[in-house]
């Protein structure tokens, strides 16, 4: 398991964390390059003692505003994504319209809003899902 793998003292590469994701690694890589390329943005990575999902992972900020944590995961990863309350409505009119898939619109059912907004952890599990969280942090980032 990745968070054994890697202890709160000693922290990975990003190409270590390259690795761990495997057979994920082409959609890992893309959306770090993306994210850097697409917003000037620069990786940070953190330890997380997080119940949910423990160990180290990659966050992404842009003008102090969390744009998506990425997780590895054996030959995948799962991205953090929050949808804030200003953009609720209008996610939940394009999911009604099916213009996620089905895995994502599973996980902003599944969330439950909250103040600051519903807590997306989407699994990379093929590239339609990884261009449905390039569009959910495009609206992030949009305001």
């Amino acid at each position: 398991m990745w968070h054994l793998m890697f202890t709160a003292d000693q922290a990975p590469s990003l190409e270590q964390m390259s690795d761990y994701v495997g057979s994920g690694r082409m959609r890992w890589n893309h959306l770090n390059e993306y994210l850097q390329s697409a917003y000037h943005v620069q990786p940070i990575i953190e330890y997380s003692s997080c119940s949910a999902q423990p160990g180290w992972n990659v966050k992404y900020k842009k003008s102090g505003k969390a744009l998506c944590t990425l997780y590895p995961l054996k030959d995948s990863c799962i991205v953090l994504v929050v949808v804030g309350p200003k953009h609720d409505a209008q996610v939940a009119f394009e999911m009604d319209a099916g213009m996620y898939t089905p895995s994502v619109t599973k996980s902003f059912s599944k969330a439950k809003p909250m103040a600051i907004g519903r807590w997306l952890m989407i699994e990379v599990v093929d590239d339609a899902v990884l261009e449905d969280i390039k569009h959910l942090i495009g609206i992030r980032i949009t305001t």
